[in-house]
């Protein structure tokens, strides 16, 4: 490889860095807020918490197990407790029975739970597309493509 390769590549690697952090951010403030719009006095960490929980129940379960919630977002099992004790408390999550294992219970959305997170979820998405819907679709495609390879080499 040459120098000038070499050196271009330290530059964009830089940029790459400056970028994602600036995205990072911009995330974390973002899931604040839309921690809020589902519940004032939610977290971002519930809001993790319960978009898992949301997920596994898109996915067709009837529920999902803490201890998948914690691997699922790397967190230790006092940590989940702790956020899904807050969560039950104000109404958005509830304990159910497992049905095929009499001992264990599974998280689901309470209604109340599930209307405010999918009218969140509907106002994020118009956010979104009100963003993206001036991008061309060739760069749509690349973002995408580029977010999908990304993800995959960080898993």
């Amino acid at each position: 490889m040459s120098d000038i390769v070499t050196e271009k590549n330290v530059h964009l690697l830089a940029d790459v860095e400056q970028e994602l952090s600036t995205l990072f951010r911009r995330s974390r403030s973002a899931q604040m807020m839309m921690a809020r719009r589902v519940h004032p006095e939610m977290d971002a960490a519930g809001y993790a918490l319960i978009s898992q929980i949301e997920l596994g129940i898109a996915s067709g379960r009837t529920g999902v197990r803490a201890s998948d919630v914690a691997q699922a977002l790397g967190l230790d099992k006092s940590t989940v407790s702790r956020g899904l004790s807050q969560l039950e408390s104000l109404g958005l999550i509830e304990r159910v029975g497992d049905p095929d294992d009499g001992r264990a219970r599974l998280l689901r959305l309470t209604e109340t739970g599930a209307n405010r997170f999918g009218a969140m979820r509907s106002q994020r998405q118009a956010e979104f597309r009100a963003i993206l819907e001036r991008w061309e679709t060739p760069d749509l495609a690349d973002l995408a493509r580029l977010l999908a390879r990304l993800n995959l080499d960080l898993s």
